[in-house]
């Protein structure tokens, strides 16, 4: 038997926060998932952790409305923010929503990387390149993951995927680091964790609080 890459030894959900100010300490690499309703990131979650149901899937958009943290092999945070855009919620929680959204991603210190989830089935969406322009002016990292790609032909996703670049590179000089991903064949995973691995390495000097050798 092969050696799984990149193992989860443990993931455990840590507390739900209406506010960034609420979330744990941030004393760990943190990296956050986000994207429009029923973009398939419950599913995407479970799926780079090995679990069924460590994130909560629903077919009813917008039902996560708090920031959730997990911890994972005692490492890093995974944190799983709620949806913008459209939601069977109303115009003022969906204010709150963007609120609550917006003071995370702007004032948490630890947030390493934020992955701003797309679904690959659609041309470029307004909110979703609204919402990446924010990021780039504000100056938060963060990587672009196009899900459901098993949902169409190869093709079809390509060019989905390059008439995003298309839009971006209309304002941008270069685009995010991009993944393709299927929840249900896993498609994107290693290359995912292998990318949040790479970036706990490269922050554990400024993460270790230890006592540093003479």
């Amino acid at each position: 038997m092969s050696k799984e890459l990149f193992p989860i030894h443990s993931a455990d959900f840590v507390i739900s926060s209406p506010r960034a100010d609420k979330c744990p300490e941030p004393d760990m690499p943190e990296f956050a998932f986000i994207g429009r309703s029923n973009v398939g990131k419950s599913s995407l979650i479970n799926m780079l952790v090995n679990r069924k149901d460590l994130a909560k899937t629903s077919g009813r958009p917008g039902k996560t409305q708090l920031i959730n943290h997990f911890l994972v092999n005692e490492q890093w945070y995974l944190v799983d923010l709620p949806g913008y855009g459209y939601a069977k919620v109303s115009k003022e929680d969906r204010k709150k929503f963007m609120g609550m959204i917006n003071h995370y991603v702007k004032e948490r210190p630890n947030l390493i990387n934020l992955f701003v989830l797309i679904d690959s089935r659609h041309t470029p969406q307004k909110n979703d390149l609204e919402f990446m322009a924010m990021l780039g002016r504000e100056g938060i990292p963060f990587s672009i993951v196009f899900t459901k790609i098993d949902k169409l032909s190869s093709n079809q996703v390509r060019k989905n995927i390059a008439a995003y670049g298309k839009e971006m590179l209309k304002q941008w000089e270069e685009l995010p680091p991009q993944f393709k991903t299927s929840a249900s064949s896993k498609i994107g995973r290693m290359e995912i964790m292998a990318y949040i691995d790479n970036l706990v390495d490269a922050t554990k000097e400024h993460f270790n609080k230890g006592p540093k050798p003479l």
